[in-house]
């Protein structure tokens, strides 16, 4: 009974949008409470006006295509085979049919109440897209996605080069980041460019907070750095279940994440978002370029990171610069997931989560430690993530961009820009 039930509903949902079945003079829905339906398209397109005859045993039956080309013909009973035939010559003007064309189908029905046979006359034609257009467009992707990651992945890079400190919750600041704009602009209902601003500003503050309550004693008392990576991935494991506590486990939106596509750029499929976005990363980068390379705090940032306790007995505070090493850093993480909710697109409680082995990866690839390097290094993981789906199944990026790591380290274990003192 309870079988019986779901194939009827099943056969009802089937046909919700299908036209009405014509009938045999006489028949109604109680006599003809089986169904057989389906579509009659030429080159993709639906074909109208287009008769459908139905035979079986002493039954027969006619109908008509709809607008959609559409049809559905009801039979008495499902204990026979029935033969469904599309008349040729009811075809409307412009349609043929095809050289070895079936215009007659034999079915049987099954357990449900309703069977389902289309016909097509010529299949659609494909639209297709060069090798070289794909890699060109998927090499553009590629960069759009290295830039961004390599705003986590300098800011993960300058903790660890003047701390030693592998965070494994650098995702989480990331996620930090990207909610502190969401609850600006659809929270508060500030414009996105005003909320965007905010959110990196607070991501700094985060950063700030975390090092002052945090890591700053946990250093005064003097602990490993074994043990501060198993403090990073508790830290990580909480707060990445507070985010879920607080928006849940679904998907939110920024405002303006569904802009039109740049025309006029060939095979390039850009939309004003992603342009923004690499815009701003660039602008960004380079700006902390300067900064790291002809700023005071810059240049004792590269001396601590070098050698603490050689930059500690030439004056530098070595415990100020760390701190703002952490301002800095977290401020580019929270950029960082801004731009990721628009690349991805959303927002989710564990979205940093899933790129935190591509910030690691980037990082060790192009040298633990150096700013510079990380920048390579996500670019490199960046073009090779989107350029590797034209080989391999998209569920599979990530992992070829983990196995390049791995060979790459094989060769050179400083990375591309470190230097063997780092390593060892």
């Amino acid at each position: 009974m309870f079988s019986t039930l779901i194939a009827g509903l099943l056969a009802a949902v089937t046909l919700l949008g299908i036209a009405s079945p014509a009938m045999a003079a006489g028949d109604d829905a109680e006599s003809l409470p089986f169904t057989i339906a389906g579509n009659v398209r030429t080159g993709g397109e639906p074909v109208e006006g287009a008769t459908i005859v139905v035979t079986g045993g002493d039954f027969e039956a006619e109908g008509e295509t709809n607008e959609r080309g559409s049809f559905s013909i009801g039979v008495p009973t499902k204990d026979v085979a029935y033969t469904v035939e599309l008349v040729e010559d009811s075809l409307p003007s412009g349609v043929s049919v095809p050289d070895g064309f079936e215009s007659t189908i034999e079915v049987e029905f099954g357990a449900t109440s309703t069977i389902t046979r289309n016909f097509t006359l010529e299949a659609a034609e494909r639209q297709t897209t060069s090798f070289v257009d794909q890699l060109v467009s998927r090499a553009v992707n590629g960069l759009n996605f290295g830039l961004m990651l390599a705003l986590a992945a300098i800011g993960l890079s300058l903790v660890f080069g003047t701390t030693g400190l592998s965070n494994f919750a650098h995702g989480e600041m990331v996620t930090f980041g990207a909610l502190s704009a969401l609850l600006f602009s659809a929270g508060l209902g500030l414009p996105i460019w005003v909320a965007i601003p905010l959110a990196v500003g607070v991501s700094a503050l985060f950063g700030l907070t975390m090092d002052a309550g945090l890591w700053r004693p946990l250093r005064r008392r003097g602990l490993g750095t074994v043990q501060l990576m198993i403090v990073s991935i508790g830290l990580s494991l909480a707060l990445r279940y507070i985010f879920q506590m607080f928006v849940g486990g679904g998907t939110a939106q920024l405002p303006g994440g569904s802009t039109s596509v740049i025309p006029g750029l060939g095979p390039i499929r850009l939309t004003v978002t992603d342009l923004v976005s690499m815009g701003v990363s660039l602008v960004v980068i380079a700006g902390f370029a300067w900064w790291l390379m002809r700023t005071r705090i810059g240049r004792a940032t590269r001396a601590v990171s070098d050698n603490p306790s050689l930059a500690a007995a030439s004056g530098i505070d070595v415990d100020g610069v760390v701190r703002i090493v952490w301002v800095v850093a977290a401020a580019l993480a929270g950029l960082s997931g801004v731009l990721w909710a628009y690349f991805r697109p959303g927002i989710k409680w564990d979205m940093g989560t899933s790129i935190l082995l591509l910030i690691f990866a980037a990082v060790t690839l192009g040298g633990l430690g150096t700013a510079f390097g990380a920048l390579l290094g996500s670019i490199i993981v960046g073009l090779l993530v989107e350029v590797s789906t034209l080989w391999i199944p998209s569920d599979l990026k990530y992992v070829g961009a983990l196995v390049v790591l791995i060979v790459i380290l094989l060769f050179r274990p400083q990375g591309l820009l470190g230097r063997r003192e780092r390593i060892g």
